[in-house]
């Protein structure tokens, strides 16, 4: 059984065998409003009803989306009428998936890609101390990234 607060109109879902039939009183856990309850009040026997109604439209609802969603799963490949052709059916959201998913991997990339730069300038010094080999590699690299900077600034004047 479900009782509504009156005062908040919050829902509690309780054992129908905790009200007796003569009522009970009983208090909101929310607003800690108290109330005397029974079974055949007027104005629960209205609210049991339209909460059966809300809950069926929401069952419609579910089933509608789950035939739906079970429509393009089960999907089959059909004959063309005009020739023996197959005609195969393609998600569209599946492309639209496939870049989105590509260009955040892009992203992340690219972020990671600067954080790496950004770590090796800051501590370059202690790094050529402890590999020499490593200030000709990370000048040529410097180097280059100044040229694609300056290749894109070309390209966007």
């Amino acid at each position: 059984m479900i009782i509504i607060c009156p005062s908040c109109k919050k829902r509690f879902e309780i054992d129908d065998n905790l009200i007796p039939d003569k009522g009970r009183l009983v208090k909101c856990g929310s607003c800690n409003q108290t109330w005397f309850f029974q079974k055949n009040n007027e104005n629960y026997i209205i609210e049991q009803k339209e909460i059966l109604s809300e809950n069926k439209k929401i069952s419609k609802k579910k089933q509608f989306f789950e035939e739906k969603i079970n429509q393009k799963t089960t999907q089959e490949p059909k004959l063309s009428k005009k020739s023996n052709e197959v005609v195969v059916y393609k998600d569209k959201n599946k492309s639209a998936f496939t870049l989105s998913k590509f260009l955040s991997y892009l992203i992340v990339f690219l972020i990671s890609f600067v954080g790496l730069i950004i770590i090796l300038d800051t501590f370059k010094m202690p790094l050529y101390a402890l590999i020499p080999q490593l200030e000709t590699f990370l000048y040529s690299l410097f180097e280059t990234i100044k040229d694609i900077k300056l290749f894109i600034i070309d390209l966007i004047q």
